[in-house]
């Protein structure tokens, strides 16, 4: 079973990876929604991957791999900032952390009981 989660949380992150790099235009259900639509889907999306990667079980700290996780969110938005047709949004940064530190808390819940 963890294999499969440690293949699915891979193609996940190279998913988003390519999602990231394309045009929102490419994009239209995500460009079709509004400025909170947009902070919510990007919580969802680091919520679903940092729960995956915990699930897991690397050979790494959870918490370093959450932090690994935000930088990876960071790095798309240093990207954005440089690419033609995106643009860096602060806002991203901290809905993508609020997905983050509510699969740690999730996580943590459910291993507890």
């Amino acid at each position: 079973m963890i294999a499969i989660f440690r293949v699915t949380f891979f193609l996940s992150i190279i998913l988003i990876f390519y999602l990231s790099l394309l045009p929102a235009s490419k994009l239209s259900y995500f460009s079709a929604l509004s400025f909170v639509g947009d902070k919510i889907s990007h919580s969802i999306i680091f919520f679903y991957i940092s729960i995956l990667g915990m699930l897991c079980n690397l050979k790494i700290r959870n918490m370093y791999l959450l932090f690994l996780i935000f930088l990876f969110g960071l790095l798309i938005e240093i990207i954005h900032y440089f690419h033609p047709n995106r643009y860096f949004e602060f806002e991203d940064l901290l809905a993508n952390l609020l997905g983050i530190i509510l699969a740690r808390i999730i996580y943590f819940l459910l291993k507890k009981s």
